[in-house]
């Protein structure tokens, strides 16, 4: 399998970008966005001067557990920048959903309480929530990650989102919102919960 393949096999269809438009921006933006690939991992993500935002990440089932995330992660750690990701809300009943949150808040990921994400899919044309995390050596605040996220929206996510698309994503302003009262679960705090219950 290629390495779009495995991505495309392993995220949903809503939160996948095309072919075309990540090579594209492997090609045309390949000073910011970057492709990391071994036999049993792909990692796509963006660095920017002052944050890394991961795009996609995805280990082989077969060698899970091996210690190939956490390497991974460990890489983007050592360049001393805040590394931010987009996740699906957590779902109680897809243990696939409970293992990767475990894995981001053992590699010290916070949740993002105060930042509200939600853009329409291309593919799909329905709306798509997900959460932001992110890891921070430098103690930024969630005001700070999401300037960064709005930052990341534009130059990665839309890319020439008409050109591939024949048509565009949502503005900035409409997808990603900051410091409003938003009913969600702190995944961190209901995973901590659901462990100590599970124990």
């Amino acid at each position: 399998m290629t390495w779009y393949e495995k991505l495309n096999q392993y995220f949903p269809v809503e939160e996948m970008k095309s072919r075309e438009h990540m090579e594209l921006l492997l090609k045309e933006k390949g000073d910011v966005y970057y492709k990391d690939e071994g036999p049993h991992h792909v990692l796509m993500y963006a660095e920017f001067p002052t944050f890394i935002f991961v795009d996609y990440v995805y280990v082989s089932t077969e060698s899970r557990g091996q210690g190939i995330g956490h390497q991974l992660f460990e890489k983007l750690k050592s360049k001393s920048k805040p590394i931010i990701l987009e996740v699906e809300p957590y779902d109680y009943k897809d243990t696939d959903s409970t293992k990767r949150l475990r894995f981001y808040q053992r590699e010290g990921f916070k949740h993002a309480l105060s930042i509200g994400y939600t853009r329409k899919s291309l593919a799909t044309n329905e709306a798509n929530t997900l959460e932001i995390l992110y890891w921070s050596p430098t103690g930024e605040n969630e005001e700070q990650i999401y300037e960064q996220m709005k930052r990341m929206y534009e130059d990665i996510h839309t890319y020439k989102d008409t050109e591939v698309y024949g048509k565009a994503y949502e503005p900035v302003d409409e997808v990603l919102t900051y410091g409003e009262e938003r009913e969600v679960d702190d995944i961190f705090k209901t995973l901590n919960e659901t462990f100590k219950k599970n124990k």
